[in-house]
């Protein structure tokens, strides 16, 4: 277990590290120059002035000697100084992680939950009404994209039905603090949940169904039912715990892409979160917080894929570390 343990760290970081490297040439191969934006924002900059500021932020450099003075800050913990909101990049990022942790582990949670459930009841009778109302509902979700869904929710809960606010993170007089805050904050929190939730719960109740359907006609299912057990408890303590392994690996696969979706659900209800950041980053051609936020995604997927195999062995303790 140690042995392995060490080569899944070692392959993790080696992968953080291709990782940095290939967003690094990608962004600074993109078109745009982050002075020139800066110039823009500030009503005009003299050429003088310009190339001070390249030189400043090591822009003038060739593009491996800024590869390298990245990396060497990069493993000291220091992501760079902020172009353009002029505030340290981990400083930024870390403003921002609660915000979009919160959405997403929200957003995960119910769709893993409500996903799952939906595809149990649907395999229980698949060929009736429950089931097949199910399956449309999973394919419209499936199909539908995430801004889609989430200008439609607008227009329905925020416009139709005003029972809901449509941006966000908290009320404008909020007090700040106690449970009166936290009520704020979550009734705030619904709208980008869904949003950002459907497309997967409906992947998920896709999968379930599937795993569910294929698990119930196995053998060790028509032994247990043989054995004259419940049908509940083959349902749920045989057949579910052996359907929930895809699901969970598609769950792990899949957490890198929420993360890429809560970037267009934080943009469309201006949730506080590293996706707005990274979007507002992209616009304005910030280098470091943009490198920032794609290495902390990075980490964050790395460290679900461990949580991921983790919950195999939870899940199933016959799987062995190899």
């Amino acid at each position: 277990m140690l042995r392995h343990t060490a080569a899944r760290l070692l392959q993790a970081a080696g992968l953080v590290l291709a990782v940095v490297v290939l967003n690094f040439v990608l962004v600074h191969a993109a078109p745009g120059d982050p002075v020139e934006t800066i110039a823009g924002a500030s009503g005009g900059m003299s050429p003088e002035l310009m190339a001070q500021l390249r030189q400043q932020y090591g822009l003038d450099q060739p593009l491996p000697v800024q590869l390298w003075v990245y990396l060497g800050k990069v493993i000291q913990g220091d992501l760079g100084h902020s172009y353009f909101f002029n505030q340290p990049v981990a400083q930024m990022i870390a403003a921002r992680v609660p915000a979009t942790l919160l959405l997403m582990l929200s957003a995960v949670s119910l769709a893993f939950g409500v996903g799952t459930a939906l595809g149990v009841l649907s395999a229980r009778k698949p060929n009736g009404w429950l089931s097949q109302f199910i399956t449309v509902l999973s394919l419209v979700g499936f199909a539908a994209p995430v801004f889609w869904l989430g200008i439609m929710l607008v227009i329905l809960l925020a416009s139709v039905l005003p029972i809901l606010p449509v941006a966000g993170m908290r009320s404008i007089d909020a007090s700040g603090g106690g449970i009166e805050d936290m009520l704020d904050v979550a009734h705030h929190l619904v709208l980008p949940t869904l949003t950002l939730s459907l497309v997967y719960l409906a992947q998920y109740s896709r999968l379930a169904r599937s795993a569910m359907l294929d698990v119930l006609g196995a053998d060790f299912i028509r032994t247990a039912r043989a054995k004259g057990l419940a049908e509940r408890v083959v349902l749920y303590k045989h057949a579910l715990r052996n359907a929930l392994l895809p699901v969970v690996t598609v769950l792990g696969l899949q957490f890198g892409n929420m993360l890429a979706g809560a970037i267009l659900v934080e943009t469309v209800f201006n949730w506080p979160g590293l996706g707005r950041l990274a979007f507002e980053s992209v616009l304005r051609r910030d280098y470091p917080t943009i490198l920032g936020v794609l290495l902390f995604s990075s980490i964050v997927v790395v460290v679900m894929n461990q949580i991921t195999d983790l919950c195999y062995r939870l899940i199933d303790p016959r799987i062995e570390a190899p």
